[in-house]
């Protein structure tokens, strides 16, 4: 029996859960995709630092995929994960949006995915690390982050009045631009917020998501 094409290196963190969760997805959709084999590392051991992963991936963090079908190409960061596994994996544009016949609307896809990528992701992490695992109380540096991810919160709020997803005409179009974000956002109550009921947009958005097979099994993997 064959392996699987793409083989996922990746932990139970909001970083990897876009991955597993667009892979199931595509498996769901496509019969020819052969689908993957993840292997969880315990992170907090720094075994991703270890020589044969930065082999891999130089910076030494999860998510990282080996694509076997493609000579073991590998790739790292979840957003150019999520850009690659589309590019080859996806030819009917069922999660992202062709760039040359619908470049408005994959231009709107990287715009959020870039948004969740360089705000939501890193602020939310900042706010969790000074919440719960700095090895002193910096009242400034917890206030700071927890307001910059709500304000990022109320952004998404704001782009969802009257949407289902972040990108794509009218009411937009579950994507990748989705898939990035979702992770950090239903993870709101370790630090964040106890609620999302001053963001409603947001609050129904994450229950759509998490209604979605794919989504029910991909944040088990790690």
């Amino acid at each position: 029996m064959s392996q699987p094409p793409i083989l996922l290196y990746t932990s139970t963190t909001p970083n990897g859960y876009p991955i597993s969760m667009h892979l199931d997805e595509l498996k769901a959709v496509y019969s020819t995709f052969g689908g993957y084999e993840a292997k969880g590392l315990d992170i907090w051991t720094n075994v991703q630092k270890e020589d044969w992963f930065i082999k891999l991936n130089p910076n030494g963090r999860i998510p990282t995929i080996v694509d076997r079908s493609r000579n073991n190409f590998s790739v790292f960061e979840t957003s150019a994960i999520l850009l690659y596994l589309s590019q080859h994996y996806d030819p009917d544009f069922k999660f992202w949006f062709d760039p040359v016949k619908d470049a408005d609307n994959y231009s709107e896809m990287l715009q959020w995915i870039f948004f969740a990528h360089g705000g939501i992701g890193p602020m939310q992490g900042q706010a969790h690390h000074f919440a719960m695992r700095a090895p002193e109380d910096i009242p400034y540096a917890k206030n700071r982050y927890i307001d910059e991810t709500k304000r990022l919160y109320n952004v998404l709020e704001i782009r969802l009045k009257e949407r289902d997803y972040l990108a794509g005409s009218g009411r937009g179009k579950y994507s990748l631009a989705d898939l990035k974000t979702f992770p950090w956002v239903r993870i709101h109550a370790k630090a964040i917020t106890p609620t999302l009921d001053e963001f409603p947009n947001v609050k129904a958005w994450v229950q759509r998501i998490e209604e979605r097979p794919a989504t029910v099994t991909g944040v088990k993997v790690g």
